[in-house]
């Protein structure tokens, strides 16, 4: 019914603060609501929240735990620029379609800042401009085009000369592309706030609860579980993240390993700005700041083969980030107190695949694939909620398991296979 993952190893450094505590109850009975919601994770919570604002009887379940799978893993520099530069996006998909993306992906962080402040949860939220570094997979040149690409469709975004990047950020590069208003948080203390949101709206979490089988008909989904009890939904929602149940197309991605760490809390701001920072290199480093003043260091993908071989990779690969990070600021402290791996999945073209399930009526699933996960689980909250209501999103069709064009689902299978 659905792959298993040990989806991290080692301690992520979410661990060092305190989160809110979210109830969760036995499931001792049969039980019955509108949508049941499978991993309550950073993508579940988030959809469980968009449902119950819409007054759904939500029931969500999790194999594991509240927050115990992918979502400590990861360092929630939370972005609207897509893995893939919208020039070459272009070039996969179509301009018209990659401009949309692009431009979704910008008012999903916007629609989750909003979220966030509404709802008043205390997530260490600050908003940040972000540095795309120039690297060995985008040049100065390349840059400098994308930067254009960006402004033509109306997404603000700046050329950094290698000048202004040292005098302003201190950082020693050949260019950059300088954007703002992305977003920097806590990701288990936004989980655990949206959870519990959602409690206060009646919603009921069950943990551990295993789902083996899910059986559409024509009032529902009957869902089966490891214990024997059932579970009877009008819809089904699967937030498994990169746990594909066996009905989840899984020709479409890959699974990639990642590393990072965090260094102790270092004396007065790691660099001007505290610009969030990722570079047009592979592998690429990316970098922010917490709360406190440490730094969060992630990148040195690798493809992944078991979970063995991941975490045996990881003091290397903690030393290879140090490396890093002090060659990039000097005057830091940049040895790691946290160091952690976990598994994550990317597709050719960096977009996530949201949507109802072919041939599966009444089953979604939410697969925010790439390096832009929190922003494409907002987009899937809203795509999700907008569809069980019953009204239709004209962004849909860029995310859907049944894209239409065909070359865009046959560019993802060749990266998978390449993968």
């Amino acid at each position: 019914m659905q792959r298993k993952l040990d989806l991290r190893t080692g301690i992520p450094v979410w661990n060092a603060y305190r989160a809110p505590r979210v109830s969760v109850q036995t499931l001792t009975r049969d039980v019955k609501c509108d949508v049941l919601v499978v991993g309550l994770g950073i993508s579940g919570a988030m959809i469980a929240e968009a449902l119950t604002a819409q007054g759904l009887s939500v029931i969500g379940v999790d194999r594991r735990g509240v927050m115990q799978g992918s979502t400590p893993a990861t360092t929630a520099l939370v972005q609207f620029e897509i893995d893939q530069p919208l020039s070459e996006l272009g070039r996969m998909i179509g301009q018209a379609d990659a401009t949309q993306a692009w431009r979704r992906s910008r008012l999903a962080v916007t629609n989750l800042q909003g979220r966030i402040r509404e709802l008043g949860i205390r997530c260490d939220m600050t908003t940040a401009p972000s540095l795309y570094l120039a690297g060995d997979a985008l040049g100065p040149a390349e840059l400098r085009r994308e930067a254009e690409a960006r402004a033509s469709i109306g997404i603000r975004a700046t050329y950094l000369t290698p000048t202004v990047l040292k005098e302003t950020f201190g950082i020693a590069r050949k260019g950059a592309i300088l954007s703002q208003d992305n977003l920097a948080l806590d990701p288990r203390k936004l989980t655990a706030g949206l959870l519990k949101t959602a409690l206060e709206r009646k919603a009921r979490f069950y943990a551990p609860v295993e789902v083996i089988a899910l059986a559409p008909g024509s009032d529902g989904v009957g869902v089966e579980t490891r214990n024997g009890l059932a579970i009877s939904a009008r819809h089904v929602v699967l937030a498994t993240g990169y746990e594909l149940l066996d009905m989840v197309p899984s020709d479409t991605h890959s699974i990639i390993s990642t590393y990072a760490i965090a260094t102790k809390p270092q004396k007065g701001k790691p660099w001007p700005g505290t610009a969030l920072i990722w570079e047009a290199s592979d592998p690429y480093l990316y970098l922010r700041a917490t709360a406190d003043g440490r730094v969060v260091c992630g990148g040195e993908d690798e493809d992944f083969a078991d979970e063995e071989s991941r975490d045996s990779l990881l003091a290397a690969k903690a030393r290879t980030l140090s490396a890093k990070l002090k060659t990039l600021f000097p005057q830091l402290d940049a040895r790691a107190e946290f160091a952690w791996t976990g598994s994550f999945g990317t597709t050719t073209t960096g977009l996530p695949y949201i949507g109802e399930l072919p041939g599966y009526p009444g089953i979604f699933a939410a697969q925010g694939y790439g390096g832009n996960g929190i922003t494409y689980s907002q987009i899937a909250s809203e795509l999700i909620a907008t569809a069980i209501a019953g009204d239709e999103d004209g962004d849909a069709r860029l995310f859907a398991f049944d894209r239409t064009g065909m070359m865009r689902r046959l560019t993802d299978m060749a990266g998978a296979l390449v993968g």
